[in-house]
């Protein structure tokens, strides 16, 4: 390897770990709701399906901007698209942690989602840049592994700031790190090596393959028979991780178990361990010993479809080293396992319009969180509540809602199509 090419891949690595620390931040904002949603229910006087429209308003921007994310990195640059609207991201979080009303919250949790929403498709593209095709699958990894770490960080000791600071001022405080993200971004990452008269690792790849238009990509995309089994997977499996993860598992701890924000927190701390060390398992089990993608998602979706049954028929039964190794199941099947996933897309279609393909998938993941974790609000509140708390045959109705949701996953995971070269 020549000197100039082993200055492009350390440089690589410095971005990608910038970009590494993006992402934990975006899985932070993703999920600290499940931790503070008891006090912001009470704080802002919401119940159960106007706060579940609060922590969904992160997914309905974050799900429409995948395109323009897509678009803004082609046109504009990774650099300035993540810059900017890292900054958006932290004028949202100052205005959640400032909020008079839910309907502020809501705006502000929007922004946010918006801001955290054009990193991952710039990222994919950086990575194309700055990378070897063959390190594609093993640095996705590594992003989602940051990404766990991010949810680790939503969970205990976001419980313990806020049990010392308040939910509010932990929002502004997490907004100001945004910034310094921004800001990182800005003074050193670079769109790609030519910006530093550096040799790309994949220009000899880019040669060979004439560029294919925007239409032409979208078109291709959403006209192949084999991306709409794998949309509807991510759909329905998100749906599940967000929806517990996201918002309704603390609540469920706390209000069902009786157990403590820092307890509940210690719990659902797991979904973010198995992010962590799921995210290499499932690539390395995918490589190395099945040498086959659809495999790996089919006995995941098994596998969370037999968690959301525990959840919906055994909702106040599953002893509490169960409900530790049921968020650990969580982390690694239904969330880790999306790595596979971006593979498997990646692995459909030319390496030229894989950026496009990356946009239109990542929308079904969000749009799965932002349906059903108001949905689940909604049924939660339907069995009305005693006290402050929701009862019962309320999260057993909404944990049914997800069972269904287990089971189309599971079913889909059968129309999915090999795509790991023998």
């Amino acid at each position: 390897m020549s000197d100039d090419l082993q200055k492009t891949y350390r440089y690589g690595r410095l971005i990608f770990g910038i970009l590494s620390l993006g992402y934990l931040l975006v899985y932070f904002h993703r999920l600290c709701p499940a931790v503070v949603a008891v006090d912001m229910m009470r704080d802002l006087n919401a119940g159960g399906a106007l706060t579940g429209f609060l922590a969904a308003a992160y997914f309905y921007p974050y799900a429409l901007a995948q395109l323009p994310a897509g678009l803004l990195s082609d046109s504009w640059g990774p650099r300035n698209t993540i810059t900017l609207f890292f900054a958006v991201a932290f004028l949202g979080s100052l205005l959640m942690g400032f909020a008079d009303s839910v309907f502020s919250a809501i705006l502000g949790r929007a922004l946010v989602g918006l801001g955290v929403a054009m990193l991952f498709v710039p990222t994919m593209k950086i990575l194309t840049e700055w990378f070897h095709a063959r390190e594609f699958a093993p640095m996705t990894g590594i992003l989602m592994a940051m990404g766990g770490v991010g949810s680790l960080c939503a969970a205990t000791p976001l419980a313990w700031i806020s049990s010392r600071i308040g939910w509010r001022f932990s929002f502004v405080i997490i907004g100001v790190f945004t910034l310094l993200l921004a800001i990182l971004v800005w003074c050193f990452v670079r769109n790609r090596p030519a910006d530093m008269g550096l040799p790309s690792p994949s220009s000899s790849l880019k040669a060979q393959s004439p560029p294919i238009p925007l239409k032409e990509a979208v078109r291709k995309t959403l006209t192949c028979l084999w991306f709409w089994p794998l949309a509807i997977w991510f759909f329905f499996d998100c749906a599940i991780f967000f929806s517990f993860g996201g918002l309704w598992g603390g609540p469920y701890l706390m209000q069902i178990y009786g157990l403590s924000k820092a307890a509940s927190a210690r719990i659902l701390s797991m979904l973010a361990i198995g992010m962590i060390v799921g995210s290499p398992l499932l690539s390395f089990l995918s490589n190395n010993v099945f040498r086959a993608r659809k495999p790996v998602i089919v006995i995941s979706a098994f596998i969370v479809l037999c968690l959301t049954g525990l959840l919906a028929f055994y909702t106040e039964k599953i002893p509490i080293p169960g409900l530790y190794l049921l968020c650990l199941g969580l982390g690694i099947f239904s969330s880790a396992v999306v790595v596979i996933g971006f593979t498997m897309n990646k692995e459909l279609f030319p390496v030229q319009m894989t950026g496009t393909a990356a946009g239109l998938l990542n929308l079904f993941p969000f749009a799965g969180g932002a349906v059903f974790q108001p949905v689940l609000g909604y049924l939660l509140e339907q069995q009305g509540k005693t006290g402050d708390a929701f009862s019962l045959a309320g999260y057993q109705n909404a944990f049914l809602a997800l069972f269904l949701c287990g089971v189309i996953a599971w079913v889909s995971s059968f129309f999915l199509r090999e795509t790991m070269k023998k």
